[in-house]
């Protein structure tokens, strides 16, 4: 509905400005019509870089990469869009003459430019989604290994024959360990210290070695014929750890926290910036109009 708006409001404009035209002198007419197309310019610079920032917050937000992807190219587009349109309006304004217009378009210009920078970190960041990627990682094949790891262990626990006690105490402490471990996936995805993350990564590591020992007590506890369900628990084992491995290293990049941080910092400090000196270009553009037709 955008594109439609935007077509109505500069046949608006034209239409005003060809009925004034006979009531004006040429120069007139010319000022005239050099003044609503900046208008025109700096109202649609403003709905376009609201648009950038908009799309960019769903960028951040975005649960699919799909998701993220399409609000980083919408972004991107309504930014090159504000870039024309100070181009465009520059030399209008410096044709009129009117320097405060100019002084408000030049300190957006100048907020426009470091937003731009620090719009296109959040959005390089958000469009990589590792912190989302892992968190699927957690949910999905982690879960899926560590389900596939107590089944296996729980078949092989049951050939026990003698010291069924210790076997299910082994068994038990193979699966609290990998438990352990994936309940420390949602706080080290959603941590931004990197010290914090590490002793995390040392408590998972430590989890791990308790698995991997639990596992070699129960291949001397148990007899031979457990031993397909204790190939099964191990390469469960392996695949689970692999995965963790997977989801530590997409958690440490932490670029949907990065860019959610960037997004609600600096950012949000310059977008506010930005807003404030395109509303007063408005401002001063609106107080030009009637001694404009005169």
């Amino acid at each position: 509905m955008q594109l439609p708006i935007r077509a109505v409001a500069g046949s608006l404009i034209v239409g005003v400005a060809a009925c004034l035209a006979p009531a004006c002198g040429g120069g007139g007419t010319a000022a005239l019509t050099r003044l609503l197309e900046a208008r025109r310019l700096a109202s649609e610079m403003h709905v376009e870089f609201i648009q950038a920032s908009e799309a960019s917050n769903r960028a951040v937000m975005a649960t699919s990469e799909d998701t993220s992807a399409s609000a980083v190219a919408e972004a991107k587009r309504a930014r090159d869009l504000v870039d024309r349109n100070i181009a465009a309006l520059k030399p209008l304004l410096e044709s009129l003459g009117y320097r405060d217009d100019l002084r408000y378009l030049d300190g957006f210009t100048t907020r426009f430019e470091e937003y731009e920078r620090l719009d296109e970190d959040i959005l390089s960041l958000a469009v990589e989604g590792t912190n989302v990627k892992a968190q699927r990682l957690s949910f999905g094949p982690a879960q899926q290994a560590a389900d596939a790891f107590r089944k296996a262990l729980e078949a092989a626990a049951s050939h026990a024959t003698r010291n069924k006690d210790r076997v299910d105490a082994l068994a038990g402490n193979a699966r609290a360990a990998v438990l352990e471990i994936q309940v420390i996936h949602a706080p080290h995805i959603a941590e931004p210290d990197d010290t914090v993350m590490t002793r995390m990564e040392e408590q998972m590591a430590a989890c791990a070695t308790a698995a991997r020992n639990a596992l070699k007590e129960l291949q001397a506890a148990l007899p031979p014929n457990a031993r397909p369900q204790l190939v099964a628990a191990k390469d469960a084992l392996d695949r689970f750890l692999a995965i963790n491995a997977e989801i530590v290293s997409l958690s440490r990049r932490n670029s949907n926290v990065r860019s959610l941080a960037l997004l609600f910092g600096r950012t949000r400090v310059v977008a506010a910036e930005c807003a404030d000196q395109l509303r007063a270009l408005e401002q001063a553009l609106a107080k030009h109009e009637f001694s404009a037709t005169r």
